[in-house]
C-alpha cells in the first residue's frame, strides 16, 4: 500500500514562529508554494500558514505583514500524518479535517508536505474524486 513518505512532497521549508508574514510570503513566493509549515524554536510543528491566511488574517484585517509573527497565526495543534501511515489515512485525514495539505512527520521530525495535488498524482481516480468533492463541500 502507498504510505505518506512515497508520495510527500520531501524537505518542506518552514517559517519561524518568530519570523514575519512578510518573510513568510517572500519564501513562499521562492518556493513557489501557497503555504509554509510553521515551526518554533524547539523545530516542532505549530501550524500552517496559508497565502490565504496571509489575505484575510493580515492584510484584510489592517495589521502590518512586516510586524505580525507567523507563530500568531498558528491556530491549535497542528493536522499531521505519520510518515508510514497509508493513503487511506491521509484521505481520511484531510477529508475529516477539510485541509489540502498535511505536514507528514516522522518520529517528532518534520519531513515533508502531502499536498492534494500529491495525492491526485499517486492515488488511483476515484479515491481523488472522493477527496476533491469533500474538500470542495
Amino acid at each position: 500500500m502507498t504510505t505518506a513518505r512515497e508520495i510527500m512532497t520531501p524537505d518542506a521549508t518552514c517559517v519561524g514562529a518568530q519570523e514575519t508574514v512578510l518573510e513568510a510570503a517572500k519564501k513562499m513566493a521562492a518556493h513557489g508554494v501557497g503555504a509554509l509549515p510553521i515551526c518554533g524554536e524547539d523545530n516542532k510543528l505549530k501550524g500552517m500558514l496559508t497565502d490565504r491566511d496571509i489575505v484575510v488574517k493580515v492584510l484584510g484585517a489592517g495589521m502590518d505583514p512586516g510586524q505580525t509573527k507567523a507563530g500568531n497565526l498558528a491556530q491549535g495543534e497542528a493536522v499531521t500524518i505519520g510518515a508510514d501511515d497509508e493513503a487511506e489515512e491521509i484521505l481520511r485525514t484531510m477529508t475529516e479535517h477539510k485541509v489540502r495539505r498535511l505536514p507528514v512527520i516522522d518520529g517528532h521530525t518534520l519531513v515533508g508536505i502531502v499536498s492534494q495535488a500529491d495525492v491526485a498524482r499517486s492515488l488511483p481516480h476515484p479515491q481523488v474524486g472522493d477527496l476533491l468533492e469533500a474538500l470542495s463541500s
